[in-house]
């Protein structure tokens, strides 16, 4: 096992819900100085354990850890925090419950504070679901968070990105004839058609139009959705899957005690210095979504990732997106919290 545990107790949700004994599967990198000012929070994505976010972590890169300590949360659901497959009766499986982007903010933060005593966090950035974990942490803690870097995600889930979710879902109900009552006969093979679906969405008409699944070593288009999508999600657990979904459709910064959903005010409360970088040619999460976003948080900068690689422009696959990702990023964290 290369991830910690923190134990978060009984937890009570958004929902209401109490999810007893829950934790918080994370890892580190680097030390953790005597300032307790070098901190990092690096959450993880839909789908993504934290070992998928250790290609922007590396030395000379960014996310140094011979200079920061970073700290990647894994997002409950994912198999590895509290999540439907290792969670006992009575809420295991199909009765996990419902969790939301605040619910994991807030036991990321009980992490960072409980277990570390850190009260600055100098960046918190991530990809897709990540993404949103790092608006949300600016919207939650606007006073200890000094800088965001949301990529490929946005501040919430705009109903077009709520759509294609929902055909994930629609995909995996399907093979139990839409009958909740028989989620529990769901297996990780019923996830093939789910694979399917996102392969569509994952990456941008000009990257299968130039075929550029070659450079991934696949020479045909079926290889490349057999290979990559139904191979991937097929890995994953069905119920696991159902439950990042809802907290994915779900999402919103501000759909919360401290915004009552005001989404605008939930965006211009945050006042980290913001590097908004959407994929410019991202079918799921769209820079114009993001762009509206960033006009409203007071230190934003709108910089898109130029590539054809849609939504994988921040998934660490091109060579090309992933020099941009980490070149922004030493310009934000070289970037004084005291600009304006």
């Amino acid at each position: 096992m290369d991830y910690e545990i923190f134990d978060l107790g009984d937890v009570t949700l958004q929902s209401g819900v109490t999810l007893p004994n829950a934790f918080l599967a994370y890892k580190t990198y680097g030390k953790l100085n005597e300032r307790k000012d070098n901190v990092i929070v690096y959450p993880t994505a839909f789908g993504d354990q934290h070992m998928q976010n250790e290609w922007l972590i590396g030395e000379g890169m960014a996310l140094d850890p011979n200079e920061y300590f970073i700290i990647v949360p894994n997002l409950l659901g994912n198999g590895l925090s509290s999540s439907p497959s290792n969670t006992p009766p009575p809420f295991d499986r199909e009765n996990f419950p419902q969790v939301t982007i605040y619910d994991n903010v807030q036991f990321q933060y009980r992490l960072v504070t409980e277990k570390f005593g850190i009260q600055k966090i100098a960046l918190v950035v991530g990809w897709s679901m990540g993404g949103i974990q790092s608006f949300q942490w600016g919207a939650s803690y606007p006073d200890m968070v000094e800088r965001i870097a949301p990529f490929c995600g946005g501040a919430k889930t705009w109903p077009q990105t709520f759509v294609v979710l929902d055909g994930m879902k629609a995909a995996l109900m399907a093979t139990v004839g839409f009958d909740s009552s028989k989620l529990n006969q769901l297996t990780s093979k019923d996830m093939r058609a789910v694979g399917r679906v996102y392969a569509g969405w994952g990456l941008s008409q000009a990257f299968y139009r130039e075929e550029l699944y070659q450079v991934m070593g696949f020479d045909s288009l079926e290889d490349f959705v057999v290979g990559v999508w139904e191979d991937s999600f097929m890995k994953m657990d069905p119920h696991n899957v159902l439950a990042m979904l809802w907290t994915g459709q779900f999402a919103d910064i501000s759909a919360n005690p401290t915004y009552n959903g005001d989404f605008d005010e939930a965006l211009r409360s945050i006042k980290a210095h913001a590097y908004i970088m959407p994929g410019s040619s991202d079918l799921f999460c769209t820079a114009d979504d993001n762009k509206y976003e960033a006009k409203l948080i007071p230190n934003a900068t709108f910089n898109p990732i130029d590539s054809v690689w849609g939504h994988f422009a921040g998934r660490g696959i091109n060579r090309v997106d992933n020099k941009f990702i980490d070149a922004s990023l030493k310009q934000l964290l070289a970037t004084s919290v005291t600009d304006s």
